[in-house]
């Protein structure tokens, strides 16, 4: 049979319509959640595979998700047999080391049949705010996988369009908050059964053939396309190494490598260099690891170009097993996304050399989680709350790093004040940027933040983070962010935490957490000596700092720049 032609501006018209369809089912997901980390927070992602479990569209939601689900979704189906699988069935998997990442994320897969014709896989994640373990919200440093949470191996959880009781309460019995994680299920179903509305509406208006068709097609763009942009990237082989801090049971620092080859095959990334995985919350898992290398080539090319296997078989990614960048059962996992923001971080630095215009000076590089749980004594409910905080970016060659953002692969959105504390048995008494902890750069670093929870009741308290031994590293003579500070304040006194702890709080304890700010980019005394100014009057930076990193002295009461001093600090005399 004679394959019809095909139209460019069909072609258009249906790859947008996919990716809409991704894009309703992160809305549907969203709109019908409960907890705070998912409806407001947007800590989930959602996409859609064809039959051959290539991926072709993805909403706007979470790059570290996205990245993963390449290697996840496949190896789930796959695993359960596809064979067993009819219209209406989803299975629901966690399984860290069956192409998962740590068990807070549990993804939700089904079948998209059209008729008696499968086409595809609807494919949603959530990051659920407990999955049970040794600490609320499941963010503890523990030493055994076992000891994070419930693991899920793939599973039919929704048999032919019904949830299976049986599993949902098996599951649920394993976790603590579990109103809002039985919702937020509810809402991840509920998203799958969005994406197969409207692919099934897409074949309803173009016919299977080219639906068919021009699925291949959209795959085979974004290979062209990829394969034009690897080629505009230098060739070469470029390395860098950096550390975790600290492994959340020792001191020692955590060491990360990657060496990068880029050829007109694609590019590849070997960490090879990496430390052996701990028994610690620090292990990435290799779709974590791929992930991280996804995301960094993406940021290197053209800004519209269609994510989906057209672009993921450029990536090639060689982590070795037994790494902490690609650990094997039954180390802990819920660290993984640290240590896989430090790997971005090490990316652009191996690769700046080459491409200083493209990429940026270190970000906070660390997820930065924050969990709480304990019994809520208004409502005698159990209740758990988790959150990532913002810290400061990296300058680039030409404008500053953002204030108090997410960074890298992290697109989630802000936890409202008003909402937390509607919510949940916790006030948080300051939300502010922290002054003078931007990284010090003819283009400076972003600020970093601070929150303080405090908290009326008794409540468990896990910081699952990183950034407290050395701040994000700076380029090309640009200077290093503050490093991070997690405190525990009781009657006052203020107690240092580590980066990776669990605490048990009296009522009025104060947790706060200080994030780092982004490095600076060029030498901080080729800075306008007015953006300085600016700087100062804003509050971001001290008078003193002004004149001991950048050379320039402020004159706070004229607010105007000295300029016979500040000419004089910057020649050395």
């Amino acid at each position: 049979m004679t394959q019809p032609a095909l139209d460019p501006i069909k072609f258009e018209v249906v790859r947008n319509a996919l990716t809409q369809a991704a894009e309703e089912m992160a809305i549907a997901l969203r709109r019908s959640a409960y907890s705070t980390n998912v409806k407001t927070r947007q800590d989930f992602s959602c996409a859609f595979f064809d039959k051959n479990l290539r991926s072709v569209a993805q909403a706007f939601t979470q790059p570290v998700h996205l990245g993963s689900f390449v290697r996840h979704v496949p190896i789930a189906v796959k695993r359960y047999g596809p064979e067993n699988l009819g219209p209406g069935d989803m299975i629901l998997s966690n399984d860290p080391y069956g192409g998962g990442v740590h068990l807070n994320d549990i993804s939700l897969i089904g079948p998209v049949y059209y008729g008696d014709e499968l086409v595809g896989y609807t494919a949603c994640l959530a990051h659920h705010v407990d999955v049970g373990g040794g600490a609320p919200a499941s963010v503890g440093a523990f030493r055994e996988v076992f000891q994070e949470g419930i693991i899920i191996p793939p599973i039919k959880f929704v048999n032919n369009g019904n949830l299976d009781q049986d599993l949902f309460r098996l599951v649920v019995s394993q976790i603590r908050s579990k109103r809002e994680t039985s919702g937020d299920f509810r809402a991840q179903i509920a998203s799958n059964k969005t994406g197969t509305l409207r692919i099934t509406e897409i074949i309803d208006r173009y016919g299977l053939d080219e639906f068919n068709l021009y699925i291949d097609e959209i795959i085979e763009y974004t290979d062209r396309r990829t394969q034009a942009e690897v080629d505009r990237l230098p060739k070469g082989v470029y390395q860098a190494e950096g550390f975790v801090d600290n492994d959340g049971f020792s001191d020692d620092v955590v060491k990360l490598a990657v060496k990068i080859t880029i050829n007109d095959e694609g590019v590849r990334f070997d960490t090879s260099g990496s430390d052996q995985q701990r028994r610690a919350p620090v292990n990435s898992t290799f779709a974590q690891t791929f992930s991280a290398c996804a995301y960094a080539l993406r940021c290197l090319m053209d800004k519209d170009l269609p994510v989906n296997d057209g672009f993921y078989r450029y990536v090639h990614v060689d982590a070795p097993e037994g790494t902490v960048t690609n650990c094997v059962h039954p180390a802990p996992v819920v660290g993984g996304w640290e240590t896989h923001v430090r790997l971005n971080d090490l990316i652009f630095e191996a690769l700046s050399p080459a491409l200083p215009d493209e990429v940026c000076a270190g970000t906070k590089s660390m997820q930065c989680h924050s969990g709480f749980g304990g019994e809520n004594h208004q409502t005698g409910e159990y209740y758990c709350f988790l959150e990532t905080l913002a810290g400061g970016y990296g300058a680039r060659s030409t404008s500053d790093g953002p204030d108090a953002v997410q960074s890298h692969g992290q697109n989630t959105e802000n936890a409202p004040i008003e909402e937390t504390e509607s919510n949940y048995p916790v006030q948080i008494t300051r939300y502010e940027l922290v002054p003078d902890s931007e990284g010090p750069g003819e283009y400076r670093g972003g600020l970093g933040l601070r929150r303080d929870y405090t908290f009326p009741e008794e409540a468990t308290f896990t910081i699952l983070a990183d950034r407290d031994k050395a701040g994000p590293r700076g380029l090309f003579d640009g200077e290093r962010g503050s490093k991070s500070v997690y405190a525990l304040i009781q009657n006052g006194e203020e107690e240092h935490l580590s980066s990776k702890t669990t605490v048990q709080l009296k009522p009025g304890d104060v947790i706060s957490y200080r994030t780092s700010g982004g490095g600076g980019y060029g030498s901080p005394k080729n800075r306008e000596s007015e953006a300085v100014l600016s700087d100062v009057l804003q509050g971001k930076i001290s008078v003193g700092r002004a004149r001991e990193r950048y050379g320039v002295a402020v004159d706070i009461q004229s607010q105007t720049v000295d300029k016979t001093e500040t000419e004089r600090l910057r020649s050395g005399t």
